[in-house]
């Protein structure tokens, strides 16, 4: 009996993990929450994952926050006469059947008036909260990583306020 507990135990296990860096509120999944580790100087960090939303319903991302932070913002980056700029925006659709990336270079949060910097290392996490129009609120865990997963745009945001 033992033996069969531990078997399935062993087998349970890797699908518990595989689904770590996944988050539900409704409909909506928001999957590989992540941000990258910058010097302990820098003023800001961004926040990236990508929302899900695999329902019939639209919905939209209407704001953020996270305790290591005074302030959280939405922000897009836009071409405007041939320069990349970032800007603040109120909300982020989430398209019903579609999902919205937030990653380098595209949609993010932007995490000002840093207060906890212990969280900002390579292997720690720290809470986000996204706050939904229809959905509701939930607190991811955001994965703080030395290098940004593979396939994302390597370009980080330790520069940010000289790109306003």
């Amino acid at each position: 009996m033992f033996k069969n507990a531990l078997l399935l135990a062993a087998l349970l296990l890797p699908a518990c993990f595989a689904n770590a860096d996944e988050f539900k509120v409704g409909e909506l999944k928001i999957s590989h929450p992540w941000s990258q580790e910058l010097p302990s100087n820098a003023p800001t960090v961004a926040a990236y994952f990508v929302i899900h939303n695999p329902g019939t319903t639209a919905d939209r991302l209407t704001g953020v926050d996270s305790p290591i932070a005074g302030k959280a913002e939405l922000h897009e980056h836009v071409m405007q006469l041939d320069l990349m700029k970032m800007q603040q925006v109120a909300s982020v659709d989430v398209p019903a059947g579609g999902e919205v990336r937030f990653a380098p270079m595209a949609y993010h949060v932007m995490l000002l008036d840093l207060k906890d910097r212990s969280l900002l290392q390579d292997g720690k996490h720290f809470p986000l909260t996204l706050h939904f129009a229809k959905a509701g609120a939930v607190t991811v865990e955001v994965s703080v990583q030395k290098q940004p997963p593979a396939g994302t745009d390597e370009m980080s945001h330790m520069d940010h306020a000289h790109a306003q």
